[in-house]
């Protein structure tokens, strides 16, 4: 079995629709919501948009059997104003989300968007965290990094007391949170490479800060290979051995998903933090949509990249494929 830990809602129209509105009038014509039947919901999975056939047709030709599904996060808007504008969106997503998983239990499990307006207390997201979790049976969230989205203003490291309210949250609900960031308003840094500096950004904070000591217990899952830590590996681990805190050991504490679409930076992360760390991704479909010329396929069609390795186990390609997603995420077997 294929599990894919990282997805992303294919929704109706009436949500964009909705997002535009609510920018448009910010907020002064009140809060409104997306209306949309099931069976626009069912359509919205089946209608071809990013890749060349639709969500579930995709997911059918890569074998792919189960998917954790969370909001877009270049959608999410964590910078603008005012702030109820970044709850109403989130809350409408997660609420579709919901839906969706629930008319297609087979193939999609909810993963919730945080309502992360930048510069509020982080406490403000736990009310619909809690609603995700305890009553719409959400298996997981999303966490951004930086809600300011490269603004210019520096939201705080991973590793600051500001986050930990929330590291002690998501222990106490006993649900992973997984580090993806939303848009950017930077020309020079699109979102794409945002969320790559994020990502790395975090891992280092996380690493390096004493946030895995005070809470370990929490679960935390890192987007797209871990940015560019498995890269740049030797120069964190030279400047750890000063100190006496290795950074490759600390490093394994964290979860990486596979969402990168060479063999080669397959090879490196699952080498780096070890297949009992890697849960299979695909972002499919997303930015790895477009069709390989050189197999015919979607860039995101990886996982016979993992089947192929050799020099894995069969129970390590497990692992990674279905087993640690069922472990992190508590998916019944």
């Amino acid at each position: 079995m294929i599990i894919d830990c990282h997805g992303h809602i294919s929704a109706p129209v009436e949500l964009w629709a909705y997002k535009g509105t609510l920018l448009a009038h910010r907020g002064s014509h009140g809060r409104g919501g997306v209306r949309v039947s099931d069976e626009q919901l069912i359509a919205a999975a089946h209608k071809a948009e990013i890749g060349p056939a639709g969500h579930l047709e995709l997911l059918d030709r890569h074998g792919t059997d189960l998917q954790l599904i969370s909001p877009r996060p270049f959608q999410m808007m964590h910078s603008e104003r005012p702030g109820k504008l970044v709850h109403w969106f989130t809350e409408e997503v997660n609420t579709l989300i919901s839906r969706q998983c629930k008319l297609l239990p087979a193939r999609f499990v909810p993963v919730c968007g945080l309502p992360q307006a930048a510069g509020e207390p982080i406490e403000r997201v736990f009310p619909e965290l809690e609603r995700c979790v305890r009553q719409l049976g959400f298996k997981g969230c999303l966490l951004d990094p930086d809600p300011y989205e490269a603004s210019g203003t520096e939201a705080p490291g991973l590793g600051e007391r500001y986050w930990y309210p929330l590291y002690e949250k998501l222990c106490e609900l006993d649900v992973p949170a997984h580090i993806h960031s939303t848009g950017s308003r930077s020309e020079r840094t699109p979102y794409t490479l945002h969320f790559i500096n994020e990502e790395s950004i975090a891992v280092y904070h996380l690493v390096n800060s004493t946030v895995l000591d005070d809470f370990p217990n929490l679960k935390i899952l890192v987007s797209h290979g871990g940015g560019a830590i498995p890269y740049q590996l030797g120069r964190f681990e030279s400047a750890s051995l000063r100190t006496g805190r290795r950074f490759s050991t600390r490093l394994k504490r964290l979860y990486f998903d596979t969402v990168l679409y060479t063999p080669g930076a397959l090879r490196l992360l699952i080498e780096t933090v070890g297949p009992e760390r890697c849960l299979f991704g695909s972002e499919c479909p997303g930015v790895g949509a477009a069709v390989n010329p050189d197999t015919g396929e979607t860039m995101d069609h990886t996982a016979p990249y993992i089947e192929s390795f050799e020099w894995l186990t069969a129970a390590e390609k497990k692992l990674i494929l279905e087993e640690n997603a069922r472990k992190l995420f508590k998916l019944p077997a």
